[in-house]
């Protein structure tokens, strides 16, 4: 089965066409961050607009690189929530139309779920790097999607059983990198900027805490970030402050709060499999600690190649093909 998946709930624009949920045939991204970059943020307003001068083409494009035509897309997947309103009503709009005129199935996605979804999927010349010896995701599954506007554990049972069992309470660890990033003069996205930034800070001396919310899964990075808000507006004009060490330190407890709530779901519920997703899953340092921490439990942690950390429509139609088959179609015409 080809399914077309539809990805519009923040600033990008993007198609992919993956074949029987795996098989990632082609992933077509067209991102308007350059425009928002220079106001520190995403302004809803111009990200729906660009998705409108854009979805048609980044469709089109993902079929030609797919080698497919519209008669062999057998359904239309599309994020349905949760993410922009008028970013989220281009894309369902056009999957509406799309799903009309070839008569074929339309299916409503959860893009969170997707995110956690993307360990599943198979990017074109995957089958050459088998050899590498990575053992595929198995269910039942742990799974953390932490990304700009979102930081959510899932207790995930089946592709279509995703339970909350925690969430943020304030900021998403994503929004807090991009804060602490504005703090420090870095630019906007701030999550690739404090990344860099930390490998050549490393430190004891400088120490800032994450709110723990004990006996929960919950959490909360508001506090971490306006501690380091002080820390510059009490240190930033002394010869000895270093941004580096700054930045190290604050992605040091960001990471640490995530890998522990990670690993204490997995051995609550006995569960061997714990999947990342999501734009932060693409930092190097949670990569790093969370493998470390895995190991030393018997637990798989699974990330997906950076491509698909950020959003993308891939994920989309690889979930989006199990909902079908699980006949979870959503008539949005």
């Amino acid at each position: 089965m080809n399914v077309l998946g539809l990805e519009t709930s923040c600033d990008e624009t993007a198609a992919a066409v993956v074949k029987d949920g795996k098989h990632v045939l082609s992933n077509v991204v067209a991102s308007s961050l350059q425009e928002h970059a220079q106001h520190g943020g995403i302004i809803p307003e111009i990200a729906s607009r660009r998705q409108l001068e854009f979805i048609i083409a980044v469709a089109e494009k993902a079929l030609i690189k797919a080698k497919v035509k519209l008669k062999d897309i057998d359904a239309v997947a599309v994020t349905s929530q949760p993410g922009l309103i008028g970013s989220l009503l281009v894309g369902i709009s056009f999957a509406r139309g799309l799903s009309f005129a070839i008569q074929k199935p339309l299916v409503s996605v959860n893009h969170i779920e997707a995110h956690a979804y993307a360990n599943f999927l198979e990017a074109p010349g995957a089958a050459a790097n088998k050899k590498s010896g990575r053992q595929k995701p198995k269910l039942p599954a742990i799974a953390l999607v932490v990304s700009g506007g979102h930081t959510n554990l899932y207790h995930v049972k089946a592709f279509d059983q995703f339970r909350l069992l925690g969430q943020t309470l304030d900021d998403a660890a994503g929004e807090a990198f991009d804060k602490v990033a504005k703090i420090l003069d870095l630019g906007y996205p701030g999550g690739p900027a404090i990344d860099g930034l930390a490998k050549n800070g490393k430190n004891t001396n400088v120490r800032f805490k994450s709110t723990v919310l004990p006996d929960t899964y919950n959490f909360s990075f508001s506090g971490v970030k306006t501690a380091v808000l002080y820390h510059c507006r009490d240190h930033k004009l002394q010869k000895e402050f270093s941004p580096a060490k700054t930045a190290y330190s604050f992605q040091d407890s960001v990471v640490l709060a995530l890998t522990q709530k990670s690993i204490s779901a997995c051995r609550k519920f006995n569960i061997e499999t714990l999947l990342i997703g999501g734009g932060v899953a693409a930092n190097s340092a949670l990569r790093a600690k969370l493998n470390e921490a895995s190991s030393q439990h018997n637990i798989h942690a699974h990330f997906p190649p950076l491509s698909l950390c950020t959003d993308n429509a891939a994920m989309i139609a690889g979930l989006g093909f199990h909902l079908i088959n699980e006949r979870r179609i959503t008539c949005l015409i």
